[in-house]
């Protein structure tokens, strides 16, 4: 119990920078007193004292601002990071290590009792501020799920979810939302994901880099078709203009414009 109790302290030191003292971890992180009470909620709600563990998590829900039903499943070394306002429905199920940020929803999309409804977390994801997760699926190991995304189809292991609905974005090898991970390719990240895993400003750039290319190439060609032109005494008067010969398009400025 108390080995537990120790851990659900570590693992906010170790995520959180702003985390100075144990004692300022146990005295002034809601997150960790959320997790605190559900544990005693989850215990009532599976012994038939299902009104106890309600009220229970109702007091908790008022005194951290974090929801969570008495029927969800939460891991050891779970981290609910300021999460003022994240909704975890009854048959959610939080794996080890996951990280949940402010905003989130762990949500059903049916209205059947006794159906897995809420989805289920596996060791290690990382669900950003305003993300709604919703429905009875797996998010696998690993996964992050991006700000304000809204997920509703499975998200495979190590892979990124970001965008309304939400895009999946295979996972890059040898990294992963991890913390406890040694290696320097498997840091933790905050708040889920990085400048590039936006695969709309991913194709934007493949797209301006791919225009950029064929002008290059066309403005060889008619530089090629000068030359030869200016050679043959016969065509002197099929010499191409300037502006076909040279590079007017800006792939630097659009590529500041989608975040390159």
């Amino acid at each position: 119990m108390l080995a537990r109790l120790r851990s659900d302290i570590q693992c906010i030191l170790d995520r959180d920078p702003a985390a100075r003292s144990t004692w300022e971890v146990i005295t002034c992180y809601p997150g960790l007193h959320a997790i605190w009470l559900h544990r005693p909620a989850h215990w009532c709600w599976h012994h038939g004292l299902k009104w106890l563990g309600r009220f229970i998590s109702h007091f908790a829900r008022w005194f951290t601002g974090i929801e969570i039903h008495p029927g969800a499943k939460i891991g050891e070394r779970v981290f609910f990071d300021h999460a003022m306002g994240v909704v975890v429905g009854e048959t959610a199920e939080i794996g080890d290590g996951c990280t949940i940020y402010q905003g989130v929803t762990l949500g059903g999309t049916s209205l059947y009792k006794g159906t897995k409804r809420h989805p289920t977390l596996g060791k290690d994801v990382v669900v950003s501020a305003g993300a709604k997760v919703l429905g009875g699926f797996e998010v696998g190991d690993g996964a992050k799920i991006g700000s304000n995304a809204v997920v509703i189809k499975p998200v495979p292991a190590g892979a990124t979810a970001v965008g309304i609905p939400a895009r999946i974005i295979p996972s890059k090898e040898g990294q992963s939302a991890d913390v406890t991970e040694p290696q320097p390719s498997r840091k933790f990240t905050a708040y889920g994901i990085t400048q590039e895993d936006d695969p709309l400003s991913q194709a934007m750039r493949g797209l301006i880099d791919n225009a950029s290319s064929q002008e290059h190439q066309i403005a060889l060609l008619w530089q090629a078709i000068e030359k030869l032109s200016a050679a043959n005494l016969q065509a002197k008067d099929c010499v191409p203009c300037d502006a076909a010969i040279k590079e007017q398009f800006e792939a630097g400025k659009l590529n500041e414009l989608v975040g390159k």
